[in-house]
C-alpha cells in the first residue's frame, strides 16, 4: 500500500456511506465512555473525493466528528509519521489506515490496540485477509481493503499467434521470449524498483514455488530452501534472458501500469486498479486485454496479499467512537461504495458475487480465486528490516551482481540477525 503510488492511493481511501450500519458494542475509554470527535490518519487522498464522503459522517455524527489528517503520498514518510506521533503518546491519531504488513510491527509495540472479534462481522470477510489483521493470536486491526496481484495480457496479441494466456512460469516466459519481439514490445514487467513493491514481487515468486522467508510470528527464519532459490531465479532468468527488460528494474506501480497501457508490454503483473486504466479512454490496450491469475511452476502462482486495515491507536482519546468508525467503514454497504466509486477490492466475500457487480468488473471471480489463494508477506515484529533486506538482496540479483544461491543465503544471514534483535 505505501508501497505503491495510484494502488496505494486507493487502498488508502476511506469512502463512507450514510445507509445501512448498525452500531456495535462498545469498548471503555479514557474519558466520557471513550466517545467524541476523532482523527483518521492516512496517505495523501489524492483522488479528491474523500473529503465530501467524510462530511457525511459529521453531518450523521455532530458530536463525533471526524477529522482526517493526510500524511503524504510517500510510504516511507507516511509511516515515519505515524510512528512520530505512536511514540510520543499524545494520542493524536484515533484511526490509523495501515498497510496490513505493518499490522505486527504495530501491534508488537504497543502502537495499536486489541479489539473485540464480537465486534465487527470477521465470517462476513474473505477469510484470508483476516489474518493480516492479527498477531499473535489476537484481532489488532480491521480489514478494510484487500488485494491481489494478477496477470495483465495482451489478449488481442495472443489471440492473433493461436495462444493461450500463461498458466505456468514455463509458458510464460516462452511467450514474452518468443511473441514479444515479433511485435516490438517487452515481454513481462512487475514491480522490480528496490521498494516494497520488489519485496511484493519476490514473496509471490518465492511463494509459488513452495517457499518462505520466515515461520511463525517471524522468529523462525526459512529462506534457505531449493524454493527460493527457484522462485529468485525465475526473476533472475527472465532478466538475463532479456523477456524481463532492463526499464523493469525501475518500475513502480505506475511505471509498469503505464508501459502496459501504452501497449509497450506484453504481460503485465499488477493490482486489480489497473483494469479500470487501462480499459479507460486514452489507452492504447483498451478491449485487447485481459486477466488470470498469476502463474507457477506447474500451474496457478500464489499472489501475496496487499490492502490496508484500519486500527484503533493505543493512545486514542475516544476508541469508543473510533471502533464504531472501523465498523462503519466495513460494513457492506460502504464496501460496495469502495468497489463502484473506487475500483477496489472490498473485504466482504458477498459482493464478489453479486451480478451487478460482476458485470461492471468482470474480474471480480479472478480476484476472488487470487485472494483465497493469497498468502501474507512475512509477518515480523521488525517488518521494516526485513522489508529491506529483502528489497537489497533480490535487487542486486535482478541487476544480475549476485546469484540466486548466494542471495537466500545472504538473506538467510540478515534475516536471522533481524530476527535476534540486532
Amino acid at each position: 500500500m505505501r508501497w505503491m503510488r495510484a494502488a496505494a492511493r486507493g487502498l488508502l481511501i476511506v469512502a463512507v456511506i450514510l445507509s445501512g450500519y448498525a452500531g456495535a458494542g462498545a469498548q471503555p475509554g479514557r474519558d466520557g465512555g471513550g466517545r467524541g470527535p476523532m482523527t483518521l490518519a492516512t496517505a495523501g487522498d489524492l483522488t479528491g473525493y474523500l473529503g465530501p464522503l467524510l462530511d457525511d459522517w459529521n453531518r450523521s455524527h455532530p458530536a463525533e466528528r471526524v477529522t482526517l489528517v493526510e500524511l503524504p503520498d510517500s510510504a516511507d514518510e507516511t509511516r515515519a509519521q505515524m510512528i512520530t506521533d505512536l511514540r510520543s503518546g499524545e494520542g493524536r491519531y484515533d484511526v490509523l489506515n495501515i498497510d496490513v504488513a505493518w499490522t505486527s510491527e504495530f501491534a508488537a509495540a504497543g502502537w495499536i490496540a486489541p479489539l473485540r472479534r464480537d465486534r465487527f462481522p470477521l465470517g462476513t470477510f474473505l477469510p484470508p485477509v483476516v489474518d493480516t489483521a492479527t498477531f499473535d493470536g489476537r484481532l489488532y486491526a480491521v480489514p478494510y481493503v484487500t488485494n491481489a496481484g494478477l496477470l495483465y495480457y495482451r489478449r488481442d496479441i495472443l489471440g492473433r499467434e493461436g495462444e493461450r494466456p500463461p498458466r505456468t512460469w514455463e509458458e510464460l516466459a516462452r511467450q514474452a521470449r518468443t511473441l514479444a519481439p515479433r511485435y516490438g514490445i517487452g515481454g513481462y514487467a512487475g514491480q522490480f524498483l528496490p521498494y516494497e513493491g520488489l519485496t511484493v514481487n519476490v514473496t509471490e515468486a518465492v511463494h509459488s514455488a513452495g517457499g518462505s522467508f520466515l515461520g511463525g510470528e517471524g522468529e523462525h527464519v526459512t529462506v534457505d530452501s531449493a524454493a527460493a532459490r527457484t522462485g529468485i531465479g525465475f526473476l533472475a532468468r527472465g532478466v538475463r534472458e532479456g523477456w524481463i527488460p532492463q526499464e523493469a528494474l525501475s518500475y513502480k506501480e505506475e511505471e509498469s501500469r503505464q508501459a502496459f497501457q501504452d501497449g509497450e508490454l506484453l504481460f503485465l503483473r499488477n493490482w486489480p486498479y489497473v483494469h479500470t486504466l487501462a480499459d479507460g479512454a486514452g489507452s492504447e490496450v483498451a478491449g485487447k486485454f485481459g486477466v488470470v491469475p498469476l502463474p507457477g511452476p506447474g500451474g496457478p502462482g500464489t499472489s501475496v496479499l496487499g490492502g490496508s486495515n484500519l486500527a484503533v491507536g493505543t493512545h486514542s482519546r475516544h476508541p469508543e467512537s473510533a471502533a464504531d468508525l472501523i465498523a462503519y467503514l466495513t460494513s457492506e454497504p460502504v464496501q460496495r461504495k469502495v468497489l463502484t466509486k473506487g475500483s477496489l477490492p472490498p473485504v466482504r466475500a458477498a459482493l464478489y458475487a453479486d451480478p451487478a457487480l460482476v458485470h461492471d468488473f468482470p474480474y471480480l471471480p479472478t480476484l476472488r480465486s487470487s485472494v483465497l489463494a493469497a498468502e501474507p508477506r512475512p509477518k515480523s515484529p521488525h517488518y521494516d528490516q526485513v522489508t529491506l533486506a529483502v528489497q537489497a538482496v533480490t535487487h542486486d540479483v535482478l541487476a544480475l551482481r549476485l546469484s540466486p544461491e548466494a542471495a537466500v543465503a545472504r538473506l538467510a544471514r540478515e534475516l536471522a540477525e533481524i530476527s535476534r534483535g540486532r
